[in-house]
């Protein structure tokens, strides 16, 4: 029978370290590794992690240094210690068990073994599986534990899938308490478009001992993202900051944050909060001299948190949260049960339509899917893990995952970036036995129907039974009546007539006597009656007044959105009812109108979308790849391939990038809109002459000589290929010469650098060096994490991509004249 993870089923050090993990003692971690390896004059062109193996006394060295100055926690040099990095240098065992021991040797008290990302992107921006990711990751968390580290620390994350892959790998292959950390960009967001509210509500969700932030940015940058993650969990926060931006002197790189302004900021989030502090890049002993000095002054005891704790439901870009004054529409159209075009759709895998339906529901003015794909003659299992992954490439919004079959739903949670619903448990004991460990094992919310195995009771009093039922089981679980939505089940008023306003009933009782929230499928009501539409959006109206949260709904309704917005000006959601006057005003009043419709009412706005979203623009902009090729070929009836390209893809694709850039796309979504594009583009490609099927001369990209992590590179190319132009990928750990070579080789104008290391720095400045000496007309791009506008200047750079979107302006600006 599944446990709920608790302090005690772990194997924790000591009582001072089990005092951390319950929110009550401070800890101090140490400094970065790649700063001293490089004041050591270690790092040049090796890899950090194999030093440990063939200079163990070096990297001993380094670890003793930060224990005299006052770190508690060592940190294992195995960042990059996983199969795929490693590849034949060699093995995750060998690597964790030198790096352990040499942390030892330096008189750790507490060793955490460090486990990085991947380096490699995950589906479906790129080809690594969740499956892939997880037997990486749990080798490195075996290995960790073999060697005897004290706790598991997960950091530098950007993608929330990658770090809940690495976080539940950990969990199932070791014993040891677990540290998950993210790294933000300026704008409080990942790179892949996570804010610091998801990443902690998540990963506490799924279970980890401590949470927070690394890498990133200064400490006083990093701050205003603590204190939001602060705000919404109870576990212990931890950051670990950069040492400010790097640049470049006499070869080196150098940080501009001193120690003393470092520990001062820092000192400001002890107070804020934050129980865990460390550094990471440009940090070193001085640093955390100066943080030990300022956690002795703040005491090493600290109280537990305590947040409030609203329902919330999250992809990982966006959130619905019901906190007692707000609402969430649930989007119920993905759902074959009545609906021929789409069983034809789920048959034949035509995911094209499929995602289709969640976009337009999106636009619609859902706040979350539900997904249901159960069809007789279907692997519902695979097809659920199909569309749950293609519609977090396609959408912001959190899903709903909505099926019988336990095994399709635990496949579905286990690989969801975020915190998903599961629509359904209900009031039966193999129910409850079957769904509750798995929404408890994945962090997952639910949604609990108030029936059991009599059926579905005719009185109030008997849902909210059976609903108290389901909330005792779901505690012993671990899972808090906010974490559920009880659905007192519509009947319809055409034979349960005195039902209806008993449901109203069960919904305020529930709220008001179980804390949960509630759900409502609101359409069921009038099944077998005239004029639906009208008396659906009655009863919203009256549920929405009993209490009602979340009503599972057809956004595409004009009259259901329109008692849900007019809502949410009377619960004083809709702050000074600015949405409701925005979408309103001057507008006129579609239910006085002759003919049942007025000109400019919702119902032909809604016509006009429908039209709108037929167009090649739109289909780029919502990554609709699926339809992409049919569209395009009928735009190729009436203009030329480049006409279709300049007056439909590139303003396109210009227009993706001006989203992505004001934060309304994310980076997931931009890459959907290339990959439509591209779609496009094939099309287009076999009606053109083999002279003009590229765009431009083409770039070389390459991740420099001595650096292994080419994740940002691969974006920049995928994102390249599918705006069309032509691609040398030449890989990473890539030396000088061999960039020159291909320059030569193919004659491009362009070539594009990546570093995340600090260290290798150095080698992207000597690249850079050699192509203007031997090849000047060719102009470089350089980017990476480590990496700012001043300091690729003063290495020499042509232009600096603060990302993937930025890399593909340059390509349009250079290579497109």
């Amino acid at each position: 029978m599944f446990k709920p993870r608790t302090l005690d089923a772990l194997r924790i050090a000591d009582d001072d370290l089990r005092a951390v993990l319950e929110g009550r003692r401070r800890l101090l971690f140490d400094g970065g590794m790649g700063t001293m390896l490089q004041a050591a004059g270690l790092a040049a062109g090796a890899r950090p992690e194999l030093i440990t193996l063939s200079d163990p006394e070096a990297i001993t060295r380094i670890h003793a240094a930060y224990v005299e100055a006052g770190a508690e926690v060592i940190t294992t040099n195995t960042f990059g210690a996983n199969r795929l990095k490693l590849v034949d240098a060699a093995t995750v065992d060998e690597v964790f068990s030198a790096a352990v021991a040499a942390a030892r040797a330096a008189g750790a008290r507490y060793v955490a073994g460090d486990i990085g990302p991947t380096g490699a992107l995950m589906r479906p921006l790129g080809t690594l599986s969740f499956d892939e990711a997880y037997e990486l990751f749990a080798e490195e968390a075996r290995a960790a534990a073999r060697a005897g580290a004290d706790l598991i620390i997960i950091e530098t994350m950007t993608d929330l899938a990658e770090i809940r892959a690495a976080v539940i790998a950990a969990q199932e292959n070791c014993d040891l308490p677990i540290f998950a950390t993210m790294t933000f960009e300026p704008d409080g967001r990942t790179f892949l478009g996570t804010p610091p509210e998801i990443a902690a509500r998540t990963l506490e969700a799924l279970g980890v001992e401590a949470l927070g932030i690394n890498c990133s940015l200064g400490p006083a940058q990093i701050r205003p993202f603590a204190e939001r993650m602060l705000a919404v969990t109870d576990a212990p926060v931890i950051v670990q900051a950069n040492a400010g931006l790097p640049r470049s002197e006499e070869g080196r790189t150098v940080y501009d944050i001193a120690p003393e302004a470092y520990a001062e900021a820092v000192s400001d989030m002890l107070a804020d909060g934050v129980a865990i502090v460390g550094g990471c890049c440009g940090t070193t002993p001085d640093y955390i001299r100066l943080l030990a000095r300022a956690v002795e002054a703040h005491g090493r005891a600290t109280e537990p948190r305590r947040c409030p704790r609203p329902f919330v439901a999250a992809s990982a870009q966006r959130s619905a949260v019901l906190d007692g004054r707000s609402i969430a529409v649930v989007g119920e159209r993905i759902n074959p049960t009545g609906k021929k075009r789409l069983q034809q759709a789920l048959r034949e895998g035509d995911l094209a339509h499929v995602i289709g339906l969640g976009i337009q529901q999106q636009e619609q003015g859902a706040d979350i899917l539900d997904v249901n794909v159960g069809l007789p003659g279907i692997d519902e299992r695979a097809t659920m893990l199909r569309v749950v992954e293609e519609l977090q490439a396609s959408t912001v919004l959190p899903l709903q995952i909505d099926s019988s079959d336990a095994e399709a739903v635990e496949a579905a949670a286990r690989r969801y970036a975020g915190i998903p619903i599961i629509n359904s448990v209900n009031g039966t004991q193999e129910s409850m036995d079957a769904v509750l460990p798995i929404a408890a094992r994945y962090g997952c919310d639910i949604v609990a129907l108030t029936l059991d195995e009599h059926g579905i009771p005719e009185t109030a009093e008997e849902r909210v039974a059976i609903a108290e039922r389901i909330v005792r089981a779901a505690a012993r679980y671990g899972i808090g009546p906010h974490r559920i939505l009880v659905d007192c089940l519509v009947m319809t008023a055409s034979t349960n007539q005195r039902q209806a306003l008993g449901i109203l009933r069960a919904v305020s009782a529930c709220r008001e006597r179980l804390g949960v929230h509630c759900a409502l499928g609101v359409s069921n009501i009038s099944f077998g009656l005239p004029a639906r539409g009208l008396l659906n959006a009655t009863f919203l109206a009256a549920a929405l007044g009993a209490g009602l949260d979340a009503p599972i709904i057809n956004p595409a309704s004009a009259r259901i959105m329109d008692v849900v917005r007019s809502f949410r000006v009377l619960n004083a959601e809709d702050e000074g009812s600015a949405a409701f006057i925005d979408r309103y005003a001057g507008a006129p009043d579609p239910y006085t109108a002759t003919g049942g419709q007025a000109a400019g009412t919702p119902a032909e706005g809604a016509q006009q979308a429908d039209a709108e979203r037929g167009t090649i623009e739109h289909l780029i902009l919502t990554g609709r790849k699926g339809d992409m090729p049919a569209a395009t070929r009928a735009a190729l009836e009436q203009l030329e391939p480049m006409e279709v390209i300049s007056q439909h893809f590139i303003p396109a694709l210009d227009e993706a990038g001006e989203r992505f850039d004001a934060g309304k796309l994310f980076l997931p979504q931009l890459m959907a809109a290339a990959e439509a594009a591209r779609a496009g583009f094939d099309v287009i490609r076999e009606r053109m002459p083999a002279s003009a099927k590229e765009r431009g001369r083409g770039i070389c990209l390459a991740t420099v000589k001595g650096d292994i992590h080419d994740i940002g590179k691969n974006i920049v190319r995928m994102l390249l290929e599918n705006y069309g132009f032509t691609v040398h990928d030449l890989g990473r750990d890539v030396a000088p010469e061999t960039v020159l070579a291909a320059v030569r080789e193919h004659g491009t104008p362009l070539v594009g650098l990546s570093a995340l290391m600090t260290t290798t720095v150095p080698a992207m400045a000597e690249t850079i060096e050699l192509l203007h000496r031997e090849a000047p007309g060719v102009r470089v791009i350089v980017g990476g994490a480590v990496l700012t506008p001043d300091y690729a200047r003063q290495i020499g750079a042509d232009f600096y991509a603060k990302d993937a979107a930025a890399a593909a302006r340059i390509c349009q600006e250079e290579l497109d004249e």
